[in-house]
């Protein structure tokens, strides 16, 4: 039997190349197709890079023909909630229009199975804690609403054109592969863990907490981490279930377990052993209070169950940025 094929669209980045790993580790061939303006090229171990633009219909026809993919998994978004705020428009460019043109690539190609990198941003604001995926679905950011019409697309293409896809909600994707091969890499880092590491180790002035009035445990926005590793064993799982047969779904991918930016900090400074200095701020905008996932669905459908804790994601992160040769911006 000849080794199956995964197109992982924006896989020279964070969430793709550790899913590049997995999917290598479990037999499959990943061809890595990213235009690297957040990916790295270094990022691609496990298989061919092809680089490329998912706007890009006539450089993403090429790569279908000579790859022939069976399933796709696409990670190439623009993600960070404040710029979505300060710049809709490249956001609908990319998040919408580009994954638009990558299905419809895809779906010419014959692929019938496609994984999306969703997230909970979808939901909004919370109604009830923990969510599931009944929760209702009104996104209060152009990010979230980008992919909640990526989501909605994926549904009418399931019901009309046959395209059969898993929509996975993410909640907060943290952690680094153990043997420090890759990790979180942003430019810039707007995320709340390697901020902490960087203060940690003493690369930045410390660290910001934005309010602690909030109705939590301490008065911290509370959020649910998921190792980096778990999030690419549920995406690896729905290629299997995919390619079995599987119909059109969306899971949450989340722990189930709530820890607030204190616990976080508190965490950090364990793991290191380094205190770092923390400044408490106004609240942001557009911030939730609690966002914890219900994740028995994903357990249900794929089998799936996070294997570590909040303690094995900040080892794993505080490693791979102890040993990191770049400077965070």
């Amino acid at each position: 039997m000849s080794q199956k094929k995964v197109l992982v669209v924006g896989g020279a980045g964070y969430i793709g190349s550790h899913n590049c790993l997995l999917l290598a580790e479990r037999g499959y061939q990943p061809i890595v197709f990213d235009n690297l303006s957040n990916g790295h090229a270094e990022f691609a171990k496990w298989g061919p890079l092809e680089e490329g633009d998912i706007r890009d219909r006539a450089r993403l026809d090429e790569v279908f023909a000579k790859y022939q993919p069976d399933a796709v998994l696409h990670f190439a978004a623009l993600i960070e909630v404040g710029e979505s705020v300060k710049n809709p428009v490249a956001f609908y460019d990319n998040n919408v229009i580009g994954a638009l043109t990558l299905l419809s690539a895809a779906m010419d190609a014959g692929v019938k199975a496609f994984v999306f990198s969703s997230t909970c941003a979808t939901y909004g604001l919370p109604v009830q804690v923990p969510m599931d995926e009944s929760h209702p679905q009104a996104p209060i950011n152009p990010y979230g609403r980008t992919k909640f019409i990526i989501e909605q697309a994926l549904k009418d293409y399931g019901t009309y054109k046959g395209l059969r896809s898993v929509m996975l909600r993410y909640f907060n994707a943290a952690g680094a592969d153990f043997e420090g091969r890759i990790g979180e890499w942003h430019t810039p880092e707007t995320h709340a863990i390697p901020l902490a590491i960087e203060a940690a180790l003493g690369r930045r002035q410390g660290f910001k907490v934005f309010g602690d009035d909030y109705d939590t445990r301490d008065g911290t926005c509370v959020r649910d981490y998921i190792h980096v590793l778990d999030l690419a064993d549920a995406h690896v799982r729905a290629v299997d279930y995919l390619l079995a047969g599987g119909e059109t779904v969306e899971l949450n991918l989340g722990t189930g377990t709530g820890t607030t930016v204190k616990e976080l900090l508190a965490t950090i400074s364990e793991v290191s052993g380094k205190p770092f200095p923390v400044e408490y701020v106004g609240r942001r905008d557009g911030d939730s209070t609690t966002l914890v996932a219900n994740n028995d669905k994903a357990k249900a459908v794929l089998g799936w169950e996070p294997q570590y804790s909040l303690h094995d994601i900040i080892r794993s992160a505080w490693d791979w940025h102890s040993k990191a040769n770049f400077h965070l911006n």
